[in-house]
């Protein structure tokens, strides 16, 4: 084959052209490799990327989340209590039928039906539109309540829990008798009559007498009650009466085989001064032919069958009224006391004081002080007149009758102890 004339070999005869397509792949990889050494660190600093920023930081973006998660989750809850407070308000379910869904405990001497009225608004009511807070107010106004408690149970049920009140007597108001407990707050008798209590009949309170000044003569009582059983004698058994009208002198009515007697107490000492008449009221019903009361407020002297002026006069009671007095414990001798004194209460204020006494009601004649040696044979002296006994060993007993009234009492700012009685009385009983 001939040589060309040209001096030069072309790339083409140097490099025959096998496959178009991998040559090109080959160019492109050695430029690749150049721009790599172009752009070396070393060289000049590398392209800065641009970075695209929230407008908010990242850690107010998660609370604002979690709020926005919380608000959801209360507006949820809110709706289904909505639908919960509709469905209760309107649901048959949650009604109140009848007076058999109120259940009631702690009943004795108040009794269902009286419960029962004062819940009467809320038969056919909803049991959440109950006013559970106005319904124990309601129910603490009956006398025998103490306390109450109302509560409510779904779907719809009441539960009420009554306390009642304990008395400690009997009360004369007026023409009824009643019972009151410790504090001065009066009750009704039980309507049922079947529970019996074995008090003494308080006198000396009024109809329209406040709480405020009925609880302090309680007070005095519950202090003469204590006192009297202190020693387990349970003396209080033998009262039937407690005259409370006159705080500086309490008088009771004692029972004993021998009959009813009026004893001063005083306002202080009552066991001791109470002793005295149990030792020596035999003796005195010996001695003397009618023994209706006994003075035992002086200091070593007895004042037997006093003048009983000012003693204040109760109407008589009923025969109904006496009928459930004597069904709820009241003792005979305080109902049969106060029918004699109605029968006596007019007409009689000058009757002799023996006719009068029994009765504790009505007035007498003073009697002139006589000069009479003292008896010891026993008998009986004259029931018309106030006899002073000394309060002396019983075997040296000595007797002198004085005037038919009563010792005078005089009260200061200093002492409330009434004087004690001169006239008549030997210089050595003094």
């Amino acid at each position: 084959m001939a040589r060309k004339a040209s001096s030069t070999i072309s790339q083409e005869e140097l490099y025959p052209q096998a496959d178009e397509p991998a040559r090109q792949e080959l160019d492109d990889a050695r430029l690749l490799d150049l721009d790599v050494d172009d752009e070396s660190p070393f060289l000049r600093a590398q392209k800065r990327v641009s970075v695209r920023r929230s407008a908010l930081p990242k850690k107010t973006a998660t609370h604002l989340t979690w709020a926005a998660l919380v608000v959801t989750i209360v507006l949820v809850c809110g709706l289904a209590v909505s639908g919960l407070y509709h469905y209760g308000e309107h649901s048959w379910r949650f009604r109140i039928e009848s007076s058999d869904d109120i259940e009631i405990t702690g009943l004795g001497n108040v009794t269902r039906p009286q419960v029962v009225e004062v819940m009467g608004e809320d038969i056919g009511r909803n049991i959440f539109f109950v006013p559970l807070e106005t319904r124990q107010r309601q129910l603490e106004q009956i006398p025998w309540v103490e306390s109450a408690s109302v509560m409510r149970f779904v779907p719809n049920r009441l539960s009420i829990e009554i306390h009642e009140r304990t008395p400690v007597a009997f009360v004369r108001i007026g023409s009824k008798i009643q019972l009151i407990d410790a504090g001065g707050t009066l009750m009704d008798l039980p309507v049922t009559g079947k529970k019996k209590f074995s008090f003494p009949v308080i006198l000396g309170m009024n109809a329209g007498e406040p709480l405020s000044s009925r609880a302090p003569r309680m007070k005095i009582y519950n202090e003469l009650l204590r006192e009297l059983d202190s020693e387990g004698a349970h003396y209080s058994q033998d009262l039937s009466e407690v005259d409370l009208s006159d705080s500086d002198d309490v008088k009771v009515l004692a029972n004993d085989p021998g009959g009813e007697a009026l004893v001063h107490l005083g306002s202080s000492d009552f066991l001791n001064r109470f002793k005295i008449y149990i030792s020596h009221v035999q003796e005195w019903r010996q001695q003397f032919a009618h023994l209706d009361s006994i003075d035992l407020r002086y200091d070593r002297q007895i004042v037997v069958n006093p003048d009983l002026q000012g003693v204040a006069k109760e109407p008589p009671l009923s025969k109904p009224v006496a009928k459930a007095a004597a069904a709820a414990g009241v003792k005979q001798a305080a109902l049969v006391t106060h029918e004699r004194s109605a029968k006596l209460a007019s007409g009689s204020a000058h009757r002799p004081a023996a006719s009068l006494a029994s009765s504790r009601k009505a007035t007498s004649r003073a009697h002139p002080a006589k000069s009479v040696q003292p008896k010891t044979s026993g008998k009986a002296q004259p029931a018309n007149s106030a006899v002073a006994v000394s309060h002396v060993p019983q075997s040296t007993t000595s007797v002198a009758p004085v005037p038919a009234a009563p010792p005078a009492a005089t009260t200061n700012s200093n002492t409330t102890k009434p004087q004690k009685p001169s006239a008549g009385i030997p210089k050595g009983q003094q």
